[in-house]
């Protein structure tokens, strides 16, 4: 009975959504049209999705949680509705178990003069973070206990190294990404959760092009689905491409993606894919100001090819996330706003125009962001 409340629930909040974009008062904003519809169905759909009534018209929103933090979160990883995870700027690392209504700081100690750019977290207990920098400033994090003592697993003591990302394929398997070193990515690699890591060998790993690089931009420049399938956005170069591995970083394909690049701040930021196939990419150029065309792709080949967005985000975009359980829905976060797909990537509609990073969503239908200023935001209904 769990798993079909679970599958009903979710299918009743894809019709509130679809509503969001589709009611009347907001088709002039989404480029829809009305279809009420959907907006009836949504209002005897709401009671299930939020809690109360959903009021035809209303939309999307992401409430605000206090972190108590001024740091700037681009690290993020939501567990479930009452914990997640945030790492940023300063050497911040926060939890909160009571989904948001408060936030603990669980920073690993003397951590002050890093940058933490990505967590990835099991539980309330268990977690890894990634500091980025060049040489010894790029370093691994563990926690057992919640964050109330940590350990550093790894230190990159190779000055020419500089790691961005990492990804987790299941609570002992995961790999972390270093930007090119003598012409190849690199690639780190633990099979026990975090404790201990290794080089992988750069034999089945594609040259990269004259001045690419992976942008540390939300955790999301390298990820994965299932087993043993992960991905590597990159940018800065000539052209922007995305790299596969379908046996956890030994050996990588490479696509190139329809995302302008050709600067040191243009190319994909982020990628989702919601299994082996069907994959999300976003990205554009970071500088305020600059214009960012054609800043979302879509692939069904499992990133051997990419299409543009018929219907794109307005500006760049650092993270992208799938709703949980739809085949079709999924949202899209930058400095200038955030938007919803309800076709697979096809069409995005902005819902919201503050400034967050990154964005994950979990199992149990609970979406997050974080961002600058100490920004955390959880999905909802907006008025709910």
């Amino acid at each position: 009975m769990g798993t079909m409340r679970r599958m009903m629930t979710a299918g009743l909040c894809g019709v509130a959504l679809a509503a969001v974009l589709t009611a009347p008062a907001q088709a002039g904003a989404a480029g829809t049209g009305g279809d009420r519809s959907a907006g009836a169905a949504a209002e005897s759909a709401g009671a299930a999705v939020s809690g109360s009534p959903y009021a035809p018209g209303a939309g999307l929103a992401w409430r605000a949680s206090d972190s108590g933090s001024d740091a700037r979160f681009r690290g993020l990883a939501a567990v479930d509705r009452r914990t997640a995870w945030v790492a940023g700027t300063k050497g911040t690392v926060l939890r909160t178990v009571n989904g948001g209504r408060s936030w603990r700081d669980v920073s690993p100690p003397g951590a002050g003069a890093l940058e933490f750019r990505d967590v990835e977290a099991f539980d309330s207990r268990h977690a890894v973070v990634l500091a980025i920098g060049e040489g010894e400033a790029s370093r691994v994090f563990r926690t057992a206990d919640g964050g109330a003592t940590w350990t550093e697993s790894f230190r990159n003591t190779d000055p020419a190294a500089f790691y961005d990302c990492m990804t987790f394929f299941d609570a002992r398997h995961g790999i972390a990404l270093s930007d090119p070193v003598d012409g190849k990515y690199r690639i780190l690699s633990t099979g026990d959760g975090g404790r201990s890591w290794r080089v992988l060998p750069s034999a089945g790993m594609p040259a990269a092009q004259p001045g690419e690089a992976a942008f540390a931009a939300s955790g999301q420049c390298l990820v994965s689905s299932g087993g043993r399938d992960a991905w590597i956005a990159t940018g800065g170069a000539a052209t922007a491409r995305v790299l596969h591995s379908a046996d956890r970083g030994l050996t990588w394909t490479v696509a190139q993606a329809p995302i302008p690049a050709g600067d040191p701040a243009r190319g994909v930021f982020g990628l989702a894919f919601r299994d082996a196939r069907h994959g999300l990419a976003v990205g554009g150029d970071y500088r305020a100001g600059e214009p960012s065309p054609r800043t979302a792709a879509v692939t069904g080949d499992g990133g051997a090819t990419w299409t543009h967005a018929r219907r794109q985000p307005p500006g760049y975009r650092s993270g992208v996330a799938w709703l949980p359980h739809s085949r079709s829905a999924a949202l899209a976060v930058g400095p200038t706003g955030s938007e919803l797909t309800l076709d697979g990537g096809r069409r995005w509609h902005t819902f919201d125009t503050g400034s967050y990073d990154t964005v994950d969503c979990t199992p149990d239908l609970s979406c997050w962001a974080a961002g600058e200023q100490g920004r955390v935001g959880r999905l909802a209904l907006s008025g709910h």
